[in-house]
C-alpha cells in the first residue's frame, strides 16, 4: 500500500468535508480543480486511508454507548479483535496500553439491555472495566428513545456508518428497493434527527483517534490544549471524563 503524503491527504478531507457526499465532477467543478486530477487522488486514498462516515443521534435510536477496557495478551491481540469486530454492538476496536493492556472498546448497546454488558465482554477477557460516556459538554438530558423503524432502515444505517459515499444505485441493490426509495429512507433519517451528518474519517493508523486515557477533572486552559490538537472529549458519567 502506497504511503500517504499527508498534504495530500489534508486536502481531501477538507474538500469531503465541504462536500461529503456529492459526486467528483460536482466537487471538482464547484472548487474549479480539475476532474482528473481529482479522481487520481480520490482513488489513491479513498477506501484505503480515508472514508465518509455517517453519524447518528444514537439517543433517539434507544442506544446507550460505553467505552471499555480490556486486559489481552499481546498474542491474542489479532484473534480476540477479529472476533469482538463481528458483534454488533462493539463499533470501535483500538489497542491499548495502560492500566489496562490490550484493547480499548467503544460499545453500542440499547438502553434496555445493559445488563448485558459483563456477558458480553466476558467473552473476550476476564478482566476489564467499562464506563457509560455521553456527549461534552453533558447537557443531562438522559431521555432515550425507541427503535421503530424497519429492518432495512438498520441495513441502510450500516451502509452509511461504513461508507456514506455509497452509490444510491448500489444501496438500493443491496435493500431491493427503488434509489427513490433509498433517497427518501435518508430523508427520513435527517427530518426526525437520526442522521446528524456525514464526515470524513482517517484511518487510525494514519491519524490516530484512539482513546488517550481517563480524568476526572477538566480545566479551561486543558480544553484550550485539546482543541489545539484535535482532541475530543466525553463524559464518563460515573467517573468524569474520557480523552
Amino acid at each position: 500500500m502506497t504511503e500517504p503524503v499527508m498534504k495530500e491527504l489534508e486536502f481531501l478531507v477538507e474538500l469531503l468535508t465541504k462536500y461529503p457526499t456529492d459526486s467528483l465532477r460536482k466537487i471538482a467543478k464547484s472548487e474549479n480543480i480539475n476532474y482528473y486530477r481529482l479522481k487520481r487522488l480520490y482513488d489513491k486514498y479513498y477506501g484505503r486511508y480515508i472514508t465518509v462516515n455517517a453519524f447518528y443521534n444514537l439517543r433517539l435510536i434507544g442506544l446507550r454507548s460505553f467505552v471499555a477496557f480490556l486486559s489481552v495478551p499481546s498474542d491474542k491481540l489479532i484473534e480476540i479483535t477479529n472476533k469482538m469486530a463481528a458483534n454488533p454492538f462493539i463499533s470501535y476496536i483500538n489497542p491499548a496500553f495502560g492500566f489496562k493492556n490490550g484493547l480499548s472498546v467503544i460499545i453500542y448497546i440499547p438502553a434496555d439491555q445493559t445488563d448485558r454488558i459483563d456477558d458480553l465482554l466476558s467473552r473476550y477477557s476476564q478482566d476489564y472495566e467499562y464506563y457509560e460516556v455521553r456527549a461534552y459538554p453533558y447537557t443531562g438530558d438522559d431521555n432515550f428513545g425507541r427503535w421503530t423503524l424497519s429492518h432495512d432502515y438498520a441495513v441502510l444505517m450500516d451502509i452509511l456508518k461504513i461508507n456514506a459515499r455509497t452509490p444510491i444505485t448500489e444501496i438500493a441493490r443491496r435493500l431491493r428497493k427503488t434509489r427513490p426509495t433509498v433517497k427518501f429512507m435518508i430523508k427520513r433519517l435527517k427530518k426526525e434527527g437520526i442522521l446528524v451528518n456525514f464526515a470524513p474519517v482517517i484511518d487510525m493508523n494514519i491519524h490516530d483517534r484512539g482513546v488517550i486515557g481517563l480524568t476526572k477533572t477538566l480545566n479551561e486552559d486543558v480544553l484550550e490544549r485539546f482543541r489545539e490538537y484535535e482532541i475530543t472529549v466525553g463524559v464518563l458519567l460515573s467517573y468524569g471524563y474520557l480523552l
